[in-house]
């Protein structure tokens, strides 16, 4: 019988299931057993337990979520919940953090890290977006707080962009209006891979010809990139603040201060498809090797501090039946 038993939902499309097989195995060689397959979206909550396929998630000693396509409201407030009781990677607050654009650069600012220049007010407020677009000459992204993929994201050349996108906005569920400072740069990122605070691996991404945005499903094509001591440092530093225990820090090179720039922090950060592992993209096994590690260092203190408080309880009953 396995010493421990964690549980694992992990995307299957371009190569998730041969990652999958690949850490179920790993886990198995560490005596873990590992349950796949458990999806929130099929959970159901009764009398103190959450029940997905059979099992009940509160007996496991960690759950490993890693799905960013299929994530819906209901598998995120179950999220929630669980992370209260068991372990999960990535831990829930700094995946919500990360989920938000705003508060991630928020923080990351307060931190010292530089991010692009921002704005965030009510939707209403466009003399204040327009005070902080003439401040940095005229041009200006607008990015939805929440989403991936490049999706709602729009190049604003001028103030009066703003009048445009107002229609837009007055029609979304959201009451704030969030832009930053777009930086001068060569429409290409850096992608860096962090696992337990140790950097894992890197690539780049490219835009199409005459468009700017490098998100692969914006139509973005993936570059061979070597990371350099600066790029690793502020990935480094930027998902320690976050607290992500498994990033993906996205980072462009400003033409204008010469300095880099964190875009984003992710907390699903794809593993290399078959495609592009073909292409040389080669750090697939050594993610899977330290996403291992980390759950063994997990569920092993957990254990540790549950045998630690059932000691403390058996010492605690010994003493009141002496008394």
């Amino acid at each position: 019988m396995s010493k421990h038993t964690v549980g694992i939902w992990m995307y299957q499309n371009g190569g998730g299931d041969t990652i999958q097989r690949k850490l179920v195995e790993q886990l198995r060689e560490r005596d873990i057993k590992a349950i796949t397959g458990l999806d929130l979206g099929y959970a159901m909550a009764h009398n103190g337990s959450v029940m997905c396929n059979g099992v009940v998630m509160e007996d496991l000693d960690l759950f490993y979520t890693y799905n960013a396509g299929q994530q819906s409201e209901y598998q995120v407030y179950l999220y929630e919940m669980l992370d209260r009781l068991i372990p999960i990677v990535n831990n829930y607050q700094a995946f919500a953090l990360t989920e938000d654009k705003f508060k991630t650069t928020h923080l990351l600012q307060r931190a010292g890290i530089y991010t692009p220049d921002y704005c965030l007010c009510h939707h209403n407020n466009l003399e204040q977006l327009r005070a902080s677009m003439a401040k940095w000459g005229g041009r200006a992204v607008y990015k939805p707080t929440n989403g991936w993929g490049g999706t709602g994201i729009v190049r604003l050349e001028n103030e009066n962009s703003l009048s445009m996108l107002q229609p837009f906005m007055n029609q979304q569920a959201s009451q704030h209006f969030f832009i930053e400072r777009y930086i001068n740069n060569d429409h290409t990122d850096y992608r860096i891979d962090i696992v337990d605070g140790e950097f894992v691996g890197c690539y780049g991404r490219k835009a199409p010809k005459h468009d700017w945005k490098t998100n692969i499903s914006s139509g973005g094509s993936v570059i061979l990139r070597e990371a350099n001591d600066d790029v690793v440092a502020l990935a480094l530093k930027a998902a320690a603040v976050t607290g992500l225990e498994i990033a993906g820090v996205d980072i462009i090179y400003d033409r204008e201060r010469e300095e880099y720039v964190v875009l984003e922090v992710n907390g699903i950060p794809a593993f290399a498809t078959p495609d592009q592992e073909a292409f040389g993209i080669d750090f697939n096994d050594k993610k899977v090797s330290k996403i291992v590690d980390l759950i063994e260092r997990k569920v092993t203190v957990k254990q540790l501090l549950g045998a630690s408080r059932s000691h403390q309880a058996a010492v605690q009953g010994q003493t009141e039946h002496e008394k």
